[in-house]
C-alpha cells in the first residue's frame, strides 16, 4: 500500500526518523549512566514503546489507563507521574495485584496520609516520589519548603523491604519552563536549575533520615541540553521520539527530525482569499497552538508535500472541526492553488496532542510506501 491509496486524514509516522530520534537521546545520556524512563503519554503504543525499550524496561505514564495497557503488554516498572488522589486508589490496587511495580507521585500531606493508610489497610507495598517544583511551572513543592519533610513524615521511614505500606522512594521534577526558552543557553540554565533543585530536595530528605534513592528529572529540552546529571538517577522525556514544531521553535530539533505528520487532501479553494481547503481540521491536528507565542507562529501546522518536504511558507492558518485552511503565512496571493485531490502532509505543533486525535499510526520509512499500521489508544 502507498499513501496515495489512503482515505484521509491519516496520522503518518516515519519510522526512520523516529529511530534516529531515539538513538540521539540514548547516545546523549549514555555517558552519564542515568536510566532513561521514557514517557509513554506521547506515543500510547506498544509498537512505538518497544522501539525505545523492550517490555521490562522502565516507563512513565500519565494515566492509569496507560499503566494498565502497558502492563498488559509486558511492562511492569511503571511510574504514574501525576499526583495521586484517593478516588484512584482502587485502580492502583488492581494494577499492583496484577503485577505492576507501580510508583506513585504526590506533593501534599493530605494525599500522603490517605495513601499511607490505604496501603496499610490493603497490605500493599507502593513506592512514592514527592513532586518538586523547580521552576514555578506547575505543581510540586519547592526544594527548600518545610512542607517537603512534612510530606515525608506522613509516609514514614519504611522502605521496600519493610513488607507493606507506602514508602518514600525519592523525588521527581519536570522542567516545564524549558518549553518557554529561546536559546540553547536558556535551556541549559533551566536544565541545571531542574537538576540542582531535585538533588537539593533529595539531600534534605536523606539528611532527615529518609533513603530517597530516586532523583527523577526530565523534559525533552533539558534531556538534550543538560550539561550535568550529577546526583540524578533517571531522566524522563516523551516527545523526543517524534519531535514537533514547538521543539523546533526552541531549537531542540530540525523540521526534518519531526517524525509525525497528518496526511490530508485538498478538497477545495477560496481563491480570492488565497486559501486551500483540506479535509484535516482541528479534529485531525488538535487545537494546540503551541507555536503562537514563539518567534515563528506555525499556525495549526507546517504544510509539506506528500514526501514530507516543507512547502515554502505554507501553513495551516486556521481550522474548523473537519476543515483545514492552508495559506501562505504572509502573502495569501502567493498561495499555490493545488488541484482538488492533492495530498499534503502537515507537521504538528504538539505531537502528543495531534497523536491523541487518531487511533493508529500509518508507518512509512522515508518514502510513501506504507509498511505497517500500529494501533494507539486514548482516554482515561
Amino acid at each position: 500500500m502507498n499513501l496515495q491509496a489512503l482515505e484521509t486524514p491519516v496520522l503518518v509516522l516515519d519510522r526512520l526518523k523516529m529511530e534516529r530520534n531515539i538513538a540521539r537521546l540514548r547516545d546523549r545520556l549514555a555517558p552519564s549512566g542515568v536510566t532513561l524512563r521514557p514517557h509513554a503519554k506521547t506515543n500510547k503504543s506498544a509498537d512505538v514503546a518497544s522501539r525505545i525499550g523492550a517490555p521490562g524496561t522502565p516507563i512513565t505514564v500519565s494515566t492509569l489507563k496507560e499503566a494498565g495497557y502497558f502492563l498488559d503488554h509486558g511492562w511492569r516498572d511503571i511510574l504514574y507521574a501525576v499526583g495521586i488522589v484517593p478516588s484512584k486508589l482502587p485502580h492502583v490496587e488492581d494494577l499492583v495485584r496484577r503485577g505492576a511495580a507501580l510508583t506513585l507521585l504526590l506533593d501534599n500531606v493530605e494525599a500522603a496520609h490517605a495513601l499511607a493508610a490505604w496501603c496499610r489497610e490493603r497490605a500493599l507495598n507502593v513506592p512514592v516520589l514527592i513532586e518538586i517544583d523547580t521552576d514555578g511551572h506547575r505543581s510540586g513543592v519547592k526544594p527548600a519548603d518545610p512542607a517537603l519533610l512534612d510530606i515525608a513524615a506522613a509516609l514514614g521511614k519504611g522502605g521496600k523491604d519493610e513488607g507493606t505500606g507506602a514508602w518514600l522512594a525519592g523525588v521527581l521534577t519536570h522542567a516545564g519552563d524549558s518549553y518557554n526558552c529561546r536559546s540553547a543557553e536558556a535551556i541549559e540554565a533551566v536544565a541545571e536549575q531542574e537538576r540542582a533543585g531535585a538533588v537539593q530536595a533529595a539531600e534534605r530528605l536523606r539528611a532527615a533520615g529518609y533513603r530517597a534513592p530516586v532523583v527523577s528529572i526530565g523534559s525533552t529540552p533539558t534531556a538534550h541540553f543538560a550539561r550535568s546529571l550529577e546526583g540524578v538517577t533517571e531522566v524522563r522525556a516523551g516527545v523526543f521520539v517524534f519531535f514537533d514544531l514547538v521543539m523546533h521553535g526552541i531549537g531542540v530539533c530540525n523540521t526534518d527530525d519531526i517524525a509525525l505528520s497528518v496526511l490530508c487532501t485538498v478538497i477545495g479553494h477560496q481563491r480570492e482569499k488565497g486559501w486551500l481547503i483540506t479535509d484535516a481540521g482541528w479534529m485531525a491536528m488538535s487545537r494546540d497552538r503551541g507555536t503562537a507565542k514563539q518567534p515563528v507562529d506555525q499556525g495549526y501546522g507546517l504544510v509539506c508535500d506528500i514526501d514530507g518536504k516543507p512547502l515554502p511558507e505554507l501553513v495551516m492558518v486556521d481550522a474548523n472541526q473537519e476543515h483545514g485552511i492552508v495559506s501562505h503565512r504572509t502573502d495569501p496571493s502567493a498561495t499555490p492553488m493545488f488541484p482538488v485531490g492533492t495530498l499534503l502532509r502537515v507537521l504538528p505543533n504538539h505531537a502528543c496532542a495531534t497523536g491523541a486525535q487518531h487511533g493508529a499510526y500509518t508507518v512509512v520509512a522515508g518514502s510513501t510506501a506504507v509498511e505497517a499500521q500500529w494501533p494507539r489508544f486514548g482516554g482515561w
